[in-house]
């Protein structure tokens, strides 16, 4: 058997008649299903990549001193991490990728369980089933497996929204050190955090200052409507980062350099990431109340750029209803077996279409 047919189908495909249902309504497609950033990429990010675009060599796999330098200080300053240094940080080409091949880059095999959250990002199962290794969806830190190598957490979540606290993620940092086990903790959605803090696996107050075990992934995909880019990073123990160097090495995993020089950019400007989540909160605003007047219940979605909805009721018959106003959604079924009566309702549209959806679903 290939790797393709042992992987899942890919789910956005199972939208097509959702898709054509939506696009044909009057007023057109009101698209929030994907999750892709629409607003302008930062002028500090093109600046600093058209500045860079005479990149005639070679990047590195480690990215420049200079990037390594702007990785630290960013988790420092924003996500109060101690105890980096630069053989504890790797850019990498978008987090996407490095979710999937982690399992691989750690050696993982047959033998081995990877846990993640039981309504999860479906990637974190992909790069499991690639390498053989047992999927183990779990949201508790006291069931976790004794054969777990690999643990993911997500927080804020996608596609719930849900945001893990202090004691919860430090439980999670407590079992991935008692097996020995890697935690990895998605953190991409970080900045978007609208009822409850969110907290990094590197602040101390999580991991008491040790970096033992800990993977921080971070990306500027959303943060920076830089999506396109494929930028993203890896932080944590250098043991596992430098793992992580000499493989992707041997397999040519390199961020561009200008890619390298516009992510530089990126993270030392917050003020872009501030004017961002003021336009989510705006979009939020318009279209939560909106989604309850229509009948729905919005699950946690204490940050990310999503609202957890449902009517309680099966969620494809509910992406069908949506449809017929012009609005597609992504089905919960999506993300496991635990989520067949919520969708996914992304954000991530402009302005005009947010209020197009609000209006459509108003009685």
């Amino acid at each position: 058997m290939g790797l393709a047919e042992s992987l899942p189908d890919f789910p956005w495909d199972s939208l097509a008649e959702a898709r054509r249902v939506a696009s044909a309504h009057p007023g057109g497609l009101v698209d929030l299903s994907v999750g892709t950033p629409v607003d302008p990429t930062p002028q500090v990010a093109r600046d600093a990549l058209a500045a860079a675009a005479d990149s005639h060599g070679y990047p590195t796999v480690w990215g420049t001193a200079e990037l390594r330098d702007a990785i630290i200080g960013h988790l420092e300053h924003r996500w109060h991490a101690q105890g980096l240094s630069h053989e504890g940080v790797l850019p990498v080409i978008g987090t996407k990728e490095l979710v999937g091949w982690l399992p691989e880059l750690l050696g993982l095999g047959t033998a081995d369980a990877v846990v993640f959250p039981e309504i999860a990002y479906p990637t974190y199962e992909v790069g499991a089933r690639v390498v053989g290794a047992r999927p183990v969806p779990c949201d508790d830190p006291a069931s976790v497996p004794e054969d777990t190598r690999l643990i993911w957490i997500n927080s804020p979540a996608n596609p719930s929204g849900r945001i893990l606290g202090i004691a919860e993620l430090r439980a999670w940092v407590a079992v991935a050190r008692r097996l020995g086990a890697v935690l990895a903790s998605d953190e991409c959605y970080g900045e978007f955090a609208w009822e409850a803090e969110a907290h990094s696996i590197l602040d101390p107050a999580v991991c008491d200052g040790d970096l033992t075990g800990l993977l921080a992934v971070h990306s500027v995909s959303k943060r920076s409507n830089a999506a396109g880019y494929r930028a993203g990073f890896v932080a944590g123990d250098p043991r596992l980062v430098q793992d992580l160097v000499q493989a992707r090495k041997h397999l040519g995993m390199m961020v561009p350099g200008p890619v390298q020089a516009a992510l530089i950019a990126l993270l030392g400007d917050q003020g872009h990431v501030i004017e961002q989540r003021e336009r989510y909160l705006a979009r939020r605003a318009v279209l939560r109340p909106a989604l309850e007047a229509a009948g729905f219940r919005i699950d946690d979605s204490e940050g990310s750029l999503y609202l957890w909805a449902t009517r309680d009721e099966p969620c494809r018959d509910t992406v069908a209803w949506l449809a017929e106003r012009g609005i597609l959604v992504a089905p919960g079924d999506f993300y496991g077996t635990r989520s067949t009566t919520h969708v996914r309702v992304a954000l991530t549209a402009s302005d005009e279409r947010i209020a197009a959806a609000a209006s459509r679903l108003t009685p």
